[in-house]
């Protein structure tokens, strides 16, 4: 479980960056917990998304279909939000 509200996300170069989490969810369906979430210094406002472990560890989503129902997610959190 991600207890905090921020994550640190390391790059292929090494570079780790903070980033703020927006929200977290669990498809129950597929057994898979999700965490989205932002650079909180990106002026853009980009969102990203990952699976998570019980341990904390991203882990990436694999199948369009899961992208699909991520990206779902994300929208009606987005329109809850406005």
């Amino acid at each position: 479980m991600l207890d905090s509200n921020t994550l640190f996300v390391t790059d292929e170069d090494g570079n780790e960056t903070e980033m703020e989490i927006l929200f977290t969810f669990e498809n129950e369906e597929l057994g898979k917990q999700y965490v989205v979430f932002q650079n909180k210094n990106d002026q853009e406002g980009e969102v990203f998304a990952s699976c998570y472990d019980d341990q904390g560890n991203l882990l990436p989503i694999e199948t369009d279909e899961e992208w699909e129902m991520v990206e779902e997610v994300i929208g009606a959190f987005d329109e809850e939000d406005s």
